[in-house]
């Protein structure tokens, strides 16, 4: 796997920040496709739904109210927000609610299903883009790995949990959950992992240290 670790904006500055927006307007958008396929979103998606269904407020605006709320908890957890992670609150949110507008409702199943299957695939991709620019993690990644960091936990089962209580909470608010909820969750990482080398830039220190390394022997 390539770096992934804050990168100054120094190093190619207009690439990265172009690279960063265009992800997170991608994955907002990629969400509002799983919302209009309606056979399940993801956790946070399906609590973002949730929570609309029982509020005046869109998607998108729950998004960001949530993403500011989780970026609270990083205070105890002494963890520093990047622009990444306040371009991740903005961007999504304003992104989802654009694509809500542009997809209609009530479509047939054929068009319900490639929107799935869309979604899900733009997801792994686009978190890939704006994940490779290397300008700082989005509120729920930076909790995750804060948490994970401080409790000795592993990475997965932090993720496990919050992923667990996120979709709880979110199905108990009249979120939708459904065959696209497994099928985001099995497919998000291959196509994310395969995607990471094709878009995160490398420093040359990042390529000074790969060469210096040992080779792996069969």
């Amino acid at each position: 796997m390539p770096p992934l670790t804050y990168l100054s904006l120094r190093e190619h500055p207009l690439r990265r920040l172009a690279q960063l927006f265009a992800g997170l307007a991608l994955y907002g958008f990629s969400l509002s496709l799983l919302v209009r396929a309606s056979l399940g979103a993801n956790p946070w998606g399906v609590l973002y739904e949730g929570v609309a269904h029982r509020t005046s407020l869109g998607f998108g605006t729950v998004s960001a109210a949530l993403g500011v709320l989780v970026l609270l908890l990083w205070i105890p957890l002494r963890l520093r927000p990047r622009l990444g992670t306040f371009a991740n609150i903005v961007v999504m949110a304003c992104a989802s609610d654009a694509g809500l507008a542009l997809v209609p409702e009530g479509l047939g199943l054929p068009a319900r299903i490639c929107l799935l299957v869309g979604g899900v695939l733009l997801s792994g991709l686009s978190v890939a883009v704006y994940v490779g620019a290397r300008l700082g993690p989005g509120p729920r990644d930076g909790l995750m790995t804060g948490t994970a960091a401080v409790t000795g936990c592993s990475l997965r089962r932090v993720r496990t949990l919050m992923e667990v209580a996120v979709l709880a909470s979110g199905w108990a608010l009249g979120g939708t959950v459904g065959v696209g909820t497994a099928l985001y969750a099995l497919a998000i990482g291959p196509v994310a992992q395969v995607c990471l080398p094709r878009f995160t830039h490398t420093s040359p220190s990042d390529r000074v240290a790969t060469a210096g390394r040992p080779a792996a022997s069969g």
